[in-house]
C-alpha cells in the first residue's frame, strides 16, 4: 500500500498579471522505503508540487485541487493546526539552500533541539542527546564541541548535514528532498547521496527526491516522474526512463548530460525554453521545442497514456509507438557508445 498517493493535483497562483498554472494534473504515489525522484527544467513545478502536499504556498493567493492521501488523511483538506503536527515529524523536507533555510541567531543544538520538542514532549536534556546523535548519524565531525555553533560557522556540505539531520531527527515516515545537492562539489555530493540512502535503509523513510540532475536519479531512485510546464511528460521505473524513455523532452534530458566520451565536443541542450504558464501554449507544451512535433502537436494536448507492454509506464505524446521505441533504443546505444 502507498505511503503517499496524489491524484491529479492543480496548483494555481493569482498574480497581478493573471492566474499562473504551476501544478497541472500531476499523480503519482510513494511507497514505504521506496525513492521516487521528481526531474524536469527550473520552474516545472517539482517543488510547488511538494510545496502543496506540505501546506507551504501562500494561503491567500494559491488555489489548490486534487488530493494527497498520507496514510489515509487528504493533506489538502487538513486544517492548519493538523497539518502543522504532520510537517517535521511525518513528513520532512530538506530544503534548496540550508543557509537560508537554518536560522543565523540560533545555533544548530538549539534548532535541532526545537524540532524535537515541538512534537514531542522531551525535556531538553533529552532532545539534546537525540540531536548529539543525529549529528554524528550525518557524519559532522567533532559533534559535541559543534553542537553549539552557529549556521555560518560550518561549510556549505557540513550545513546540508545539519538540515538532514534535522529533517531526520523525529523518524519521519516520508522525506522530501528539494535539490539537496546543488551548489556542492563533487565529492560532497556523492556523500550527501550515500549518506540520504545509508539513512533510508536505517531508519526505512520514503523520498521523493526533487532535481534537475538525471546522475542523481540514477544513483538513488526507484521511480521517476519528469514534469514539463506544471505537466507530468513521463512517468515510470528507473529502468523505464532510462532504457525505454517514450518521451522526447525526456531523450533530450538525457542527450544533455555530459559524458567522458564527449571530452572536447559539444554539449546538446534541449533548444529554446519552456513557455510561460501564465499562457501556455495550445496542443502539447512541449511542441515549440520539439524536433518531432507534427500539426497534432500544436492543436491538441496528447493523453498520458500507458506505455504498451509496460506496467505503470506512461508518456504524454503524440507519436506513434514504433517511433517510440525506435528512438528509446537509439537513445540507449548511444549511451552505451559513451560510456565505453
Amino acid at each position: 500500500m502507498a505511503l503517499l498517493e496524489v491524484r491529479d493535483l492543480k496548483t494555481q497562483f493569482r498574480t497581478d498579471d493573471g492566474i499562473v498554472g504551476a501544478v497541472d494534473g500531476v499523480s503519482f504515489s510513494v511507497d514505504p522505503g521506496k525513492t521516487l525522484a521528481i526531474v524536469g527544467e527550473s520552474g516545472c513545478g517539482k517543488s510547488v508540487t511538494c510545496l502543496t502536499i506540505l501546506g507551504l504556498n501562500p494561503r491567500a493567493k494559491t488555489i489548490s485541487t486534487g488530493e494527497a492521501i498520507f496514510k489515509g488523511r487528504n493533506l489538502l483538506e487538513l486544517p492548519p493546526t493538523e497539518l502543522r503536527k504532520v510537517r517535521g515529524n511525518e513528513i520532512s523536507m530538506i530544503f534548496q539552500d540550508p543557509m537560508t533555510s537554518l536560522n543565523p541567531v540560533h545555533s544548530i543544538g538549539k534548532q535541532l533541539r526545537e524540532a524535537i520538542q515541538l512534537h514531542n514532549n522531551e525535556s531538553k536534556a533529552a532532545a539534546s542527546k537525540r540531536a548529539l546523535e543525529m549529528l554524528k548519524a550525518v557524519g559532522i565531525p567533532r559533534a559535541e564541541t559543534r553542537l553549539e555553533d552557529y549556521p555560518h560557522q560550518f561549510s556549505g556540505g557540513m550545513r546540508q548535514r545539519v538540515m538532514i539531520a534535522m529533517a531526520l531527527i523525529n523518524n519521519p515516515d516520508l522525506l522530501i528532498a528539494d535539490e539537496p545537492t546543488t551548489a556542492l562539489d563533487v565529492t560532497t555530493q556523492a556523500q550527501i547521496l550515500k549518506l540520504m540512502n545509508d539513512l533510508q535503509r536505517d531508519f526505512g523513510s520514503a523520498i521523493i527526491m526533487i532535481t534537475h540532475d538525471l546522475g542523481v536519479v540514477a544513483e538513488t531512485a526507484d521511480e521517476v516522474l519528469v514534469m514539463y510546464a506544471a505537466k507530468p511528460a513521463e512517468q515510470g521505473t528507473y529502468s523505464d526512463i532510462f532504457y525505454n524513455a517514450h518521451h522526447p523532452y525526456t531523450w533530450g534530458l538525457m542527450r544533455s548530460l555530459p559524458r567522458l566520451a564527449q571530452h572536447g565536443q559539444e554539449l546538446r541542450p534541449i533548444a529554446g525554453s519552456p513557455p510561460s504558464l501564465l499562457r501556455p501554449p495550445p496542443g502539447c507544451r512541449f511542441h515549440l521545442r520539439c524536433p518531432y512535433a507534427m500539426e497534432v502537436c500544436r492543436t491538441t494536448e496528447p493523453e498520458f497514456a500507458p506505455v504498451e507492454g509496460t506496467a505503470g509506464h506512461r508518456a504524454a505524446c503524440h507519436l506513434d509507438e514504433a517511433t517510440k521505441k525506435r528512438e528509446a533504443e537509439t537513445l540507449v546505444a548511444e549511451t552505451m557508445a559513451s560510456t565505453g
